[in-house]
């Protein structure tokens, strides 16, 4: 099943909570859209209202309490960027306040000089995880899949010691345009494409950390509630953006996640 948020109404703000006026939850089919009564990982019910794609404004594809993101989970990525392989999953967060949506615009920062993309496999929680039991399966937490780019302001990052500024302004999560249920988690791949050339190419094979790692070591610390967002690392082949600039973000089985870059303009 495909799964999406959108808002009847034009002007929604990608950062709107599920009470905002016009916004609502749907199966995709097709080009229709068959409306939900709430969050398809809660208690919920087909409303028997329909909606066509092109005549509502997607919103990011979840509503997350918190995005939770693991860092240099490719080898190769963690090599190109010339730091040491971890031994352990390597973990930020980045704010609800930086979701954006398919077709939605990537703000370039006037702090940021190297604006990145990394394209990622996206899980979304489909109920609460504390402490995974050692025989217990993460599958049964993991609602769907979606695609992710982590934005990243590159110089920030490397200037700044730890990440929150460098992966947390406005607009530097872009999240869709789907979640996708049913699919084989370890066939799934990533690629990246920056104005229609492929820059990135990842698969779950080459994560160092797997799903039900990452989801073991986080859930020692953090309560994952329905709904939250983890970001999975991105393979070799990050690069700059400039403004104009088109990226997209492809996890196979899920679709694409296209976003374009502006400059911010602060007056």
């Amino acid at each position: 099943m495909k799964y999406l948020r959108f808002s009847t109404e034009p002007h929604t703000r990608a950062t709107a909570g599920p009470e905002t006026h016009g916004v609502s939850w749907g199966v995709l089919e097709g080009d229709r859209i068959m409306g939900l009564s709430g969050a398809p990982y809660n208690g919920h019910h087909a409303t028997g209202v329909t909606y066509a794609l092109d005549q509502v404004h997607l919103l990011p594809a979840c509503w997350p309490s918190k995005i939770v993101c693991v860092g240099r989970n490719y080898a190769d990525h963690a090599k190109e960027l010339a730091h040491d392989i971890p031994t352990k999953p390597l973990i930020f967060y980045k704010p609800p306040s930086s979701l954006v949506a398919q077709g939605g615009a990537v703000a370039y920062p006037p702090d940021v000089s190297r604006l990145d993309y990394e394209g990622e496999i996206g899980i979304v929680i489909g109920k609460r995880l504390r402490h995974l039991g050692a025989n217990e399966s993460s599958r049964e937490y993991i609602f769907g899949f979606t695609c992710v780019n982590d934005v990243t302001g590159r110089d920030l990052q490397d200037k700044d010691g730890q990440w929150a500024r460098a992966k947390g302004f406005d607009t530097f999560c872009p999240v869709g345009p789907v979640i996708v249920t049913g699919l084989d988690a370890a066939s799934l791949t990533v690629e990246t494409r920056l104005n229609g050339e492929v820059r990135q190419k990842g698969s779950v094979a080459q994560l160092i950390f797997s799903f039900d790692a990452v989801l073991r070591w986080v859930s020692r610390f953090c309560t994952l509630e329905a709904g939250d967002l983890i970001a999975t690392g991105t393979p070799a082949g990050v690069g700059p953006m400039q403004a104009g600039d088109t990226v997209e973000v492809t996890v196979a089985g899920v679709g694409t996640l296209r976003n374009t870059i502006v400059k911010e303009e602060i007056g």
